[in-house]
């Protein structure tokens, strides 16, 4: 398995519920953690609240700073974030977790994507990273509760680079009881964030924080 150890991961969209849960537990797990945010004072809100010496700034500057970057906003505004940081990205392993999904009375469902998705989104709009989609269906109540000693989870890791997908593979692992997963390619990444608006079905329905595990291997 790929050595991570040490390696300092941004979280762009840190302030947010998906982004604080996985800013919690890869700073619990020994990583340097940098929460980005269009405000510095408000990534440095949430990594107060994180703690475990998590740090906050502008998405730009966590981004230039890290080794890795986990990109975990709102889909509305996706495109535009990562244009506006394609020099800080370059070179760097991106992984993209964004779902984009609508809300109606009838519940969640999977948005269309130009590009196929939104981790293909990422890759065409970010030429010289190695863009990986991952972590789409964690649950952020489970990742943020402190009585949760260990994630009950599989995480689908995609993408076109095999050094990329391992890296991510083996930084999924660092949390207690999930399991990074090879999914496939980037162009596999469409059903794999489209199936988290079966999840929120799932959740609703049953009133649970379910996630995904695979089978036989």
């Amino acid at each position: 398995m790929t050595d991570v150890s040490g390696l300092s991961i941004a979280i762009l969209g840190g302030t947010g519920d998906q982004g604080k849960g996985l800013a919690r537990r890869f700073a619990l797990a020994g990583h340097p953690v940098l929460i980005g945010s269009r405000s510095a004072q408000r990534a440095q809100e949430a990594a107060d609240s994180v703690g475990s010496g998590a740090t906050g700034g502008e998405n730009a500057a966590v981004a230039a700073a890290a080794d890795l970057v986990i990109v975990a906003v709102p889909y509305d505004g996706h495109k535009a974030l990562l244009e506006s940081l394609r020099s800080e990205l370059a070179g760097k392993i991106v992984v993209d977790c964004v779902n984009p999904l609508g809300f109606d009375k009838q519940g969640a469902y999977a948005l269309p994507v130009e590009e196929g998705s939104a981790a293909q989104q990422a890759a065409a709009v970010l030429p010289d990273s190695r863009v990986v989609a991952a972590f789409h269906h964690v649950s952020a109540v489970v990742l943020m509760d402190p009585a949760v000693d260990k994630v009950d989870l599989d995480v689908l890791v995609l993408g076109d680079d095999r050094e990329a997908t391992d890296t991510v593979r083996a930084l999924a692992d660092v949390i207690p009881g999930v399991r990074g997963v090879y999914g496939g390619r980037l162009r596999n990444a469409h059903q794999v964030e489209a199936f988290t608006a079966n999840l929120i079905s799932v959740n609703r329905r049953y009133k649970a924080h379910a996630g995904l595990r695979i089978t036989d291997i």
